[in-house]
């Protein structure tokens, strides 16, 4: 089986534990195929009056990461192909969508993933995005956040994590399921599918009551649609995360039907059977 993991993080992110360098010989030691990086950039976060939780501003260094990537990149093979990529947090902020815009002009990733992190001011992780909400408003406020992100005036590839908002949910059933907000749903993935982007399957459900996001309803729902791009993310944020669940999601991939997972690569688009 040829191993894929595309989405995760080093310390050029602000929550992340394992350097760059470490995370590539992790990937390649465990025969990864396809490893792709896509460092966070949070640019959603400034707009929403949000710093990381030790008071840190959001912000990347940009020219940082990609030189450091690009070196890596060199020592790609035919047996290791290494992916520079980025994690954009949308927001409908007119300056920040700008700084995304001449972010992938001027450093050209590999691949890029649309990212819903922020709602209402607030980070869908924390407490404070839950307050006084309803698990339904709370959560339809997210997916309608979500539906908003799909027409991101810059380009992307992948749709990353939909159900992040009931990773650290304060509800006693913390499960965001498709029955519950089909008309939402069914937008969302109608729309991922015309427009040929990709749905990622993310192995970090956390506390969200699923073994990844989104869960098999929603995944059977897109394939009933049409939908059969999809990608393998464990969203890895420390080495030994890397590929973490992987075989979990291909078997439910292939119990729905799926035969492939999808890998972006500088606007191509690689088919690896599962």
């Amino acid at each position: 089986m040829i191993l894929t993991d595309i989405h995760t993080h080093s310390t050029f992110s602000a929550d992340a534990d394992s350097p760059l360098a470490e995370m590539v010989a992790a990937a390649r030691a465990m025969g990864v195929r396809y490893f792709g990086i896509s460092e966070h950039f949070d640019y959603d976060y400034p707009p929403a009056g949000l710093t990381y939780s030790d008071g840190a501003p959001a912000h990347i260094d940009e020219q940082a990461y990609f030189t450091a990537a690009r070196a890596i990149q060199a020592q790609s093979d035919a047996n290791f192909v290494f992916l520079a990529g980025c994690e954009l947090g949308y927001t409908d902020d007119p300056a920040s969508l700008i700084r995304y815009m001449e972010l992938i002009e001027k450093y050209s990733p590999d691949f890029v993933v649309n990212s819903v992190h922020t709602c209402d001011g607030a980070d869908c992780w924390y407490g404070e995005y839950f307050s006084g909400k309803s698990k339904e408003r709370a959560y339809s406020r997210y997916l309608r956040r979500v539906l908003q992100s799909l027409s991101a005036p810059y380009h992307y590839d992948i749709v990353a994590h939909i159900g992040y908002v009931s990773r650290n949910a304060p509800y006693p059933d913390p499960k965001l399921r498709y029955a519950d907000f089909k008309e939402l749903y069914d937008e969302i993935l109608k729309n991922i599918i015309a427009n040929g982007k990709i749905l990622e399957v993310n192995s970090s459900a956390r506390g969200a009551g699923s073994a990844f996001l989104p869960d098999c309803d929603v995944l059977e729902r897109y394939f009933e649609l049409g939908g059969r791009k999809v990608s393998f993310a464990s969203d890895a944020h420390y080495a030994a995360r890397i590929c973490d669940g992987r075989e979990a999601v291909v078997a439910a991939l292939k119990h729905i039907g799926f035969t492939a997972i999808t890998v972006p690569f500088r606007g191509e688009e690689i088919e690896v059977e599962i």
